[in-house]
């Protein structure tokens, strides 16, 4: 029996509760920077004095996306401190960020436009201006600096933590090593982009297959679920204790998630909405495993949509309003 068809609609992701308090990150603003390092509002770098990497996590690529914020103010309050080369811990979008209203929190996840399309040369070094365009250029040098960075972000509609590695040919299977040293989360994906533009995790040496810089992408689960901030804060800690900038028994400690036996996905093509009737045919959140090929799942105008082969990974669904053109679904394989 066919399904209801469920339209997508931006009241589906409102419904969704907010249990996350954002955090003050105002005394990050103006952190003292060391000798013949740039002073950047929100950019909290901390030397070891001792050779070894320099390991960024970055946190509000989304202004609404708190759980990044939480874990980075989580690990500053409790003094994290690197054993040996640079930790640096990025407050991104906060023009974003400080726009967040509880009571319309899906108003502020950019305030122009989005800060993770805007990492290709081309973009920054180009002629256009915007918010996140200006942030971006006063981080970009900084961050071509890091041999270790991981971006926290969550997602709009419930869903397991999923970890994007990047497009295979571009540095994703260096991030996927880096994610199974780390342990969590279980899902693991390579991609192919975003067809909007360069994410950070992309970019330069992060997205060079022969560099030693490795970035990562988490996506910590729905945007104000209490579980994101306890992923972001285990991810983190976990990233830094494979880096070896802490204590590995110290960063444990500090945990409350157990690791995962973890899955790789390869995905294998994006669907891009054809027509302004696009359909779910059923309540899909993401990550299902449709074991079937030819499984009817959308509706695009007089087109069906169906899984292209057995067991296939529903990769972000998307469940906000849309326009003809956007990505609505991504199919993966998975490969181990």
């Amino acid at each position: 029996m066919m399904n209801r068809p469920i339209q997508p609609a931006q009241h589906l992701q409102s419904q969704v509760p907010v249990e996350l308090q954002a955090p003050d990150i105002r005394p990050y603003r103006r952190v003292s920077a060391a000798a013949g390092t740039p002073a950047i509002d929100y950019l909290v770098r901390l030397e070891s004095g001792k050779p070894g990497p320099h390991v960024l996590i970055q946190a509000l690529t989304h202004g609404n996306e708190l759980c990044g914020a939480i874990a980075l103010d989580f690990l500053l309050q409790e003094d994290v401190r690197p054993l040996q080369g640079v930790l640096s811990l990025v407050f991104a979008n906060v023009e974003a960020y400080h726009r967040w209203d509880p009571e319309n929190p899906h108003g502020n996840r950019f305030c122009d436009e989005d800060y993770n399309r805007l990492w290709g040369d081309d973009v920054l070094k180009g002629p256009r201006d915007s918010i996140e365009l200006r942030r971006a250029r006063e981080l970009v040098n900084y961050i071509d600096s890091a041999d270790y960075l991981l971006d926290l972000h969550s997602m709009s509609a419930p869903c397991e933590a999923l970890m994007v590695c990047g497009v295979r040919e571009h540095g994703g299977l260096k991030a996927v090593a880096m994610t199974q040293g780390i342990g969590l989360p279980r899902w693991l994906m390579m991609d192919t982009g975003h067809p909007a533009g360069l994410r950070m995790i992309e970019r330069g040496r992060f997205g060079d297959p022969r560099a030693k810089a490795v970035a990562a992408l988490l996506e910590a689960g729905q945007h104000w679920e209490r579980k994101s901030e306890a992923v972001a804060r285990d991810a983190s800690l976990r990233f830094l204790a494979y880096t070896g900038l802490i204590d590995r028994d110290w960063a444990l400690s500090r945990c409350s998630l157990a690791p995962e036996q973890q899955r790789v996905i390869q995905v294998t093509e994006a669907v891009i909405a054809k027509t302004k009737s696009f359909q779910w045919l059923a309540d899909y959140q993401g990550l299902e495993v449709i074991e079937h090929a030819g499984t009817a799942i959308a509706q695009d105008g007089d087109a069906c949509l169906r899984t292209p082969y057995d067991d296939c990974v529903l990769v972000m669904p998307t469940r906000a309003r849309f326009t003809v053109g956007n990505t609505m679904l991504r199919f993966g394989r998975i490969e181990s």
